[in-house]
């Protein structure tokens, strides 16, 4: 008779929604909120951090899901690209609003990673110049060098 794997209950406060899963202690936050929740807006890319794919809020901070365990954050906040705010009446977040309108994606692939860090980069105030903007977006790549107009999208979000 094979072995189970041992499971541990955890409690993710998702997209403003508690939700309550089993997962086995090695389950990374990013396989959690893909195969465990449905949430395929972050993205696994390199599974090593390095990136930016996988990038999530995590109580208002962003972080690479694939390199943190589900279970450490019991009780907490985690906001995925489905759970960004925009308008009531359906509207995009201004972020994604602004990526839209300076075409900053091409494949899409890195967008919902790059979309989280820039709304990160503007809560923690790092959009002060084009500089600025990149060195704190750098953990992000882009296989297909929309750098420019990322770069343009945070650009205007901050209201440069």
């Amino acid at each position: 008779m094979p072995l189970e794997p041992p499971a541990d209950e955890v409690e993710l406060h998702v997209n403003g929604e508690a939700r309550r899963l089993r997962v086995d202690p090695r389950v990374t936050l990013l396989d959690a909120l893909r195969d465990g929740l449905g949430l395929t807006g972050p993205k696994k890319g390199c599974d090593l951090g390095q990136c930016g794919a996988c990038t999530v809020l995590l109580d208002g901070r962003r972080i690479t899901s694939c390199l943190t365990f589900a279970l450490m954050h019991d009780g907490r906040e985690v906001t995925t690209i489905e759970g960004l705010d925009g308008d009531p009446e359906g509207e995009l977040h201004p972020v994604q609003q602004a990526f839209v309108d300076h075409d900053a994606f091409q494949c899409g692939f890195c967008t919902p990673g790059q979309i989280m860090s820039a709304v990160a980069l503007l809560a923690e105030g790092h959009a002060g110049d084009d500089d600025q903007v990149r060195e704190w977006m750098s953990g992000n790549l882009c296989r297909c060098a929309a750098y420019p107009n990322i770069v343009a999208a945070i650009a205007a979000s901050a209201g440069r």
